[in-house]
């Protein structure tokens, strides 16, 4: 019964904070006006500052809750991995989910899907704008997302289901959430990888690790792509001059 208040508590959580915004940026908005700072930029600028500080909030309230259900995570059956697998296996599903992007992206591209998330590129430009916001795409985003999507939906219903149902199910609902619905696929795929991850090692850290790394390296790259590109460039010249 407490396994599911906790539950309850976390969906409740999240949700206020994806609501949230609505309320609060405005008056962030209205705060960075007031410096004199340009009405564009000062939409960033609130929205990087609201991220961080509801995500932020949001994480603490749901660590804990955690910390005060010790049962909250004896939700799957079998042994659990050992720290250092899940670990390991966290590592192992960032490349498995570049490896799934990289394959549904394909399949989008045969679909006329048009390549480029609009979700990451609105998150990229706050992130330029306001990098705090970075901690709550890398950081934040992950232990909440792992902790709603994969812990409490696919953990609840893999126990009255299967794998492939709930992992199914919950990565649907995961690629909803995040409203980007051309490319549905792309987040769907990852989201079905992450659940696979915390189905074989027991470890919802697993799913993590993995998360967390899949955010920062998208970001890192998006924020960093016309130094990459003026790289690939440079390479290119010295190649032709040989």
């Amino acid at each position: 019964m407490k396994n599911n208040k906790t539950a309850f508590y976390l969906i409740v959580t999240y949700v206020i904070m994806q609501l949230s915004g609505y309320l609060f940026a405005p008056l962030l908005l209205e705060f960075f006006m007031q410096q004199g700072i340009k009405v564009s930029q000062a939409e960033l600028l609130a929205s990087g500052w609201w991220i961080f500080i509801s995500m932020l909030i949001a994480t603490i309230i749901t660590l804990v809750l955690v910390q005060k259900d010790k049962s909250f995570f004896t939700n799957l059956k079998g042994k659990k991995s050992s720290i250092g697998a899940s670990i390991g296996w966290g590592f192992l599903g960032f490349f498995m989910v570049l490896i799934g992007q990289s394959l549904a992206a394909v399949i989008e591209g045969a679909l006329g899907v048009d390549p480029g998330s609009e979700n990451t590129a609105v998150f990229v430009k706050i992130s330029a704008a306001a990098p705090v916001a970075i901690l709550s795409i890398a950081i934040f985003a992950p232990i909440l997302e792992e902790l709603i999507f994969r812990r409490v939906i696919f953990g609840s219903l893999v126990q009255k289901t299967n794998f492939f149902i709930a992992g199914f199910v919950s990565a649907v609902v995961f690629a909803i959430i995040h409203f980007d619905f051309t490319h549905i696929l792309l987040y769907a795929v990852s989201g079905f990888i992450f659940a696979f991850l915390y189905y074989k090692t027991k470890r919802i850290l697993t799913s993590i690790i993995s998360h967390m790394l899949l955010n920062g390296f998208v970001v890192l790259i998006q924020l960093n792509q016309e130094n990459i590109l003026r790289y690939q460039k440079y390479l290119e010249s010295l190649s032709n001059a040989q």
